[in-house]
């Protein structure tokens, strides 16, 4: 289009960007050599730089997004199509303008016949001769993936000794706040700390409370996509997937969960290993606690708490609605059951069953992170809410569905148990 000669081409399907590669005498990259070129290990400094959250792309390299390799905005703007598949869908990797910073790391395929907005290519030359592994690295990639038909959440007499690992002493919880910020036509920001339930730490976290209503205030907590994981600080908090709640007229309480943000921690990336249950038992000490310090506030309705997850947080839920009863309703927004095993003591299939409030279930058919029919409809089924009160809407989309469908769903849910706002 007139004025945009230098921004990345987009809109195009990954035939067309293929029939492309071949014409200019290179190749749509693999997924490994994508990878190697975007380099995700430096996952915070790149997502600052980048196009994420938007209405279109950018001029290329305009937001000084640069990696070790000399290559612009290999983070959002637009996804790039490799020429690895899996299935019938391809991949496209990098996430685009118009999703959340851990597209950036999170793979992604779709149909090769899509042509959307945020659809992109970027090309590679091979400068070597071709070795006897270039057919390995354009073999098609399989998804992992666990059979939620055969497998079975424990007993109860199993749960009972599970939920031991999540038990805390009721100590001084010690709230303070540490500063105020009232520059949003919308709410003020407070950020507070408390102890945490183990060692020696306090948890920060962000209470954004609405102007122009009343308290006490229905309030829903909040927990992140896995860009929490990757960032290394909470300053500039990504806050578009919750601004409406508190537009809405309720407040949101945003924990900075155990190995998120300035909490980074390293652990094994296997969910198998003691080290992530372990983490994964902290975090939901510190949801645990969220709600003690809540319940320490006169400007909050303590009877009207909900919870509100978004893909990581989603699928994260189930374990921390099962055993926090003072959670009166949850939406969850790109969630499911996992892919990967997980520690017994921290398996989302043990604590589905035992999750009783209202949850409304908000996905896309096209995840490829989440996939519909082995993740996202087994989570539904295994809900021990009643079934008049759990809910799935999907909708023609991949992991996140558009905005405006999300708000609807979850204010309507939210209105349906926690009353309207007044």
């Amino acid at each position: 289009p007139p004025g945009q000669d230098d921004f990345p081409v987009s809109g195009v399907s990954w035939f067309e960007a293929a029939a492309y590669a071949e014409f200019a005498g290179k190749s749509l990259p693999t997924v490994y050599h994508w990878y190697k070129a975007a380099d995700v290990r430096i996952y915070s400094d790149s997502v600052k730089f980048s196009n994420f959250g938007s209405s279109g792309p950018v001029r290329v390299g305009s937001l000084r997004g640069i990696n070790p390799f000399g290559t612009y905005d290999m983070a959002g703007n637009v996804k790039e199509w490799c020429r690895n598949h899996s299935g019938e869908r391809r991949y496209i990797l990098g996430g685009g303008f118009n999703e959340a910073t851990y597209m950036f790391v999170d793979e992604d395929a779709q149909s090769p016949w899509d042509r959307l907005p945020a659809y992109g290519f970027r090309l590679m030359k091979n400068l070597d001769q071709v070795g006897a592994n270039a057919e390995a690295l354009q073999r098609p990639i399989q998804q992992l993936t666990r059979d939620y038909n055969k497998e079975k959440p424990v007993s109860d007499q199993i749960f009972e000794i599970y939920k031991r690992f999540y038990a805390y002493d009721n100590s001084k919880l010690d709230p303070k706040l540490e500063a105020s910020d009232a520059s949003s036509e919308y709410w003020t920001k407070e950020k507070i700390s408390f102890n945490a339930a183990y060692g020696n730490e306090r948890v920060p976290a962000f209470v954004f409370v609405p102007k122009n209503f009343k308290p006490p205030y229905q309030v829903v907590v909040y927990y992140p996509h896995s860009g929490a994981e990757n960032a290394r600080s909470s300053e500039n908090l990504d806050i578009r997937y919750i601004d409406f709640i508190v537009r809405s007229g309720r407040a949101v309480l945003f924990p900075i969960y155990k190995g998120t943000y300035e909490r980074h921690v390293e652990v094994d990336d296997s969910e198998e290993s003691s080290g992530w249950r372990d983490l994964t038992i902290q975090r939901s000490k510190d949801f645990f606690r969220s709600v003690d310090y809540l319940e320490s506030r006169k400007d909050i309705d303590h009877d009207k708490i909900g919870f509100f997850g978004i893909s990581w947080g989603a699928s994260t839920a189930p374990r921390v609605l099962a055993l926090e009863k003072r959670i009166k309703v949850g939406v969850l927004v790109g969630g499911g059951l996992p892919v990967e095993r997980q520690a017994p003591e921290a398996d989302t299939i043990n604590f589905a069953p035992r999750v009783t409030i209202p949850i409304l279930m908000i996905n896309g058919k096209y995840d490829f992170d989440t996939p519909l029919n082995s993740c996202q409809i087994p989570l539904f089924r295994s809900l021990g809410t009643p079934a008049k009160d759990k809910r799935t809407a999907v909708f023609d989309a991949g992991h996140i569905v558009p905005r405006n469908e999300m708000i609807k769903e979850t204010l309507d849910w939210l209105d349906r148990y926690l009353g309207p706002v007044r």
